[in-house]
């Protein structure tokens, strides 16, 4: 069963919402996948961002902000039950599903800190007004499912074990490489543009955070659907050009 969002106002439900996207806006403006028609609530006010059966809610930089339980959030690992308020709206989460995840794995990774030391794994220091690359940690184990925006892959491409790398194509740090050793790997710079990789048995999937642009890969910009990498792709993000390929 999937997670769900429940709208409501002054205790009477208005809809419910299966989150059955990767990514998921709330906002006025009627593009986005929760709309709520009222002035409190900016056009494009949140995101919710599901990665198997764990959850995570974003201010998208709205006027009025929002509450988790009562606690003025930026960003928030959901957990079951937890009330989502935005103006006079409420938005319960409901999830039945054991999660792995843990919401300092997901604040460690939005945040870019520095994972411990991995042989092989380059960490790419930020510059002011330059974006960070990192490896971020995650305990959610095997990926499955394939969304349907993603393209057909080659069977020379599925994940058998081959490390994969990102190269630093421009900008002051061209050249580094960041091996993707993790199962999540959060790329880009926070509160500007922010985009997840995914690892799952199908290969790499990159699915975009946070930000108003949506990423570009060899030019083309994502949807809100994961989108899976090709070898030697190219990523545009934050003003910053990447490949992706694998080694060997």
């Amino acid at each position: 069963m999937a997670a769900k969002l429940i709208l409501s106002m002054d205790g009477a439900v208005i809809k419910e919402y299966p989150l059955n996207k990767e990514r998921m806006t709330i906002g006025r403006k009627e593009h986005n996948d929760i709309v709520i028609d009222n002035l409190a609530v900016s056009g494009e006010h949140a995101a919710v961002v599901t990665i198997m059966h764990d959850s995570f809610l974003e201010d998208l930089g709205s006027t009025n902000g929002l509450e988790v339980n009562g606690t003025p959030t930026k960003k928030h690992f959901l957990q079951n039950n937890d009330v989502i308020e935005i103006g006079k709206h409420k938005l319960k989460y409901v999830n039945d599903q054991i999660t792995k995840t843990t919401s300092a794995d997901f604040e460690r990774t939005m945040v870019m800190r520095s994972p411990p030391s991995q042989a092989g794994a380059v960490k790419t220091p930020a510059k002011p007004n330059q974006p960070a690359v990192d490896a971020g940690a995650d305990k959610t184990g095997k990926f499955s499912g394939t969304p349907t925006s993603a393209p057909a892959k080659p069977a020379a491409q599925a994940d058998s074990g081959k490390p994969a790398v990102v190269q630093i194509l421009t900008g002051p740090n061209a050249g580094k490489e960041l091996e993707l050793v993790k199962n999540l790997t959060t790329l880009g710079k926070p509160g500007l543009q922010v985009a997840v990789l995914t690892r799952r048995p199908q290969g790499f999937f990159i699915t975009h955070v946070e930000g108003k642009n949506f990423p570009l890969v060899n030019g083309k910009e994502l949807t809100s659907q994961a989108h899976q990498l090709n070898d030697h792709d190219v990523i545009e993000l934050a003003g910053i050009k990447m490949e992706f390929y694998f080694k060997g």
